[in-house]
């Protein structure tokens, strides 16, 4: 299988690293973070005005119909700067959910809105106690009229509060809707009835616990009427792990090239301390492991786009993600350890480096979630 980026990526990711160097080094990105929303709209539309917005959606839309793999060169280039803007809730999974489910008149409202980068959305599905089980859901979607009306908390919604659609699961309730129903819908974030309490995430991205109290939705809100709920879920979260695991790649990319370039510069007892043989086989491991997790990463990538049988999906996912989580901790760890006492330091960003990986390796399962889940679907 051929690992290597096709032309057209290649340059793709160029212009977004051009980009980025331009309007998004270390220090602008410590005052965007540092600000009152958390990430900045110019940037969200100077990846629209790449095309990036606009790169997995369908071309009736404004989009250019690419998958995951196509997806891989720009995400890697997003985790090299340590991206806050919320790419993956509004293109992995909310704009996601809208494409592939969506009804006509629901797709034609939002998805030209994202790929204009007029418009982000977030999944709201976590709930308390749930950790990674997708299928724990209890808010609640009651029929009311022509429409339904949506009761319950969500935690720990990621871009909560930067999203302007919110993508909500709620279990169906009713005696024709079977206990174990679950349903999507798309909920404006200012409706009557939505509550947010906003907080900040280790790795400095933006959260918020969001509480639905008789929130009325139509009916035309659903998507996926005609789909099994969790199914869906499943299909569309293994979708954004997949660019998680390319965001991680980037992340350690740059973890590397810092800890080398560390390496070459820092002298003890007058020579560099990269020329410590010890140090030097350390360095191999990381470089080893990020290899390693850069092929995974095009597996998991390739597979979420062949929409192959769901079990062959999933596994391909999981195991992505268990090897990457684990080459996740070795080279945080080992970059932060390699740089001293000051790779922990707020003014390196190697420390924001380190935060980020950690949170990957955890992000939608962590390996242990995952080999479990690996297993069942063996």
């Amino acid at each position: 299988m051929n690992f290597d980026p096709s032309e057209e990526q290649q340059l793709l990711a160029a212009s977004i690293r051009r980009f980025l160097a331009r309007e998004y080094d270390f220090a602008k990105r410590r005052t965007i973070v540092a600000s009152g929303e958390g990430w900045s709209r110019d940037v969200w539309a100077g990846l629209a005005q790449l095309g990036l917005l606009g790169l997995s959606l369908p071309g009736e839309f404004g989009g250019f119909g690419g998958g995951a793999v196509e997806q891989m060169s720009a995400m890697e280039a997003m985790g090299e700067a340590l991206l806050v803007e919320p790419y993956v809730a509004t293109i992995g999974l909310g704009a996601r959910f809208v494409g592939r489910a969506g009804t006509p008149a629901l797709q034609q409202r939002i998805l030209p809105a994202v790929a204009a980068g007029t418009m982000c959305l977030a999944f709201a599905h976590t709930e308390a106690d749930a950790r990674y089980d997708l299928a724990r859901v209890t808010t609640q979607a009651r029929r009311a009229g022509d429409g339904y009306t949506i009761d319950g908390e969500k935690r720990v919604v990621i871009h909560g509060p930067c999203a302007d659609t919110l993508i909500v699961s709620a279990r169906l309730a009713g005696p024709t809707a079977g206990s174990s129903q679950i349903a999507l819908f798309a909920i404006d974030a200012k409706a009557a009835g939505v509550s947010l309490r906003g907080h900040r995430t280790l790795d400095e991205l933006r959260a918020a616990d969001i509480v639905f109290d008789g929130v009325r939705v139509p009916a035309d809100a659903r998507i996926g009427a005609d789909r099994d709920g969790l199914a869906l879920i499943e299909e569309v979260v293994d979708y954004a792990t997949a660019l998680t695991c390319a965001e991680a790649i980037g992340a350690m990319k740059y973890a590397n090239e810092a800890t080398l370039d560390y390496l070459k510069t820092r002298k003890q007892f007058g020579v560099p301390i990269g020329t410590f043989q010890a140090l030097q086989h350390r360095m191999v491991d990381m470089t080893i492991e990020y290899e390693q997790a850069k092929s995974m990463a095009f597996f998991a990538c390739a597979s979420v786009d062949a929409e192959s049988d769901p079990a062959a999906r999933k596994r391909a996912v999981s195991a992505a993600k268990v090897r990457i989580a684990d080459a996740c901790r070795h080279v945080s760890q080992e970059a932060v350890q390699l740089h001293g006492g000051m790779g922990m330091s707020d003014e390196m960003k190697v420390s924001h480096t380190f935060r980020r990986l950690t949170m990957l390796a955890r992000q939608f399962g962590d390996a242990d979630h995952h080999l479990e889940r690996f297993a069942a679907n063996g």
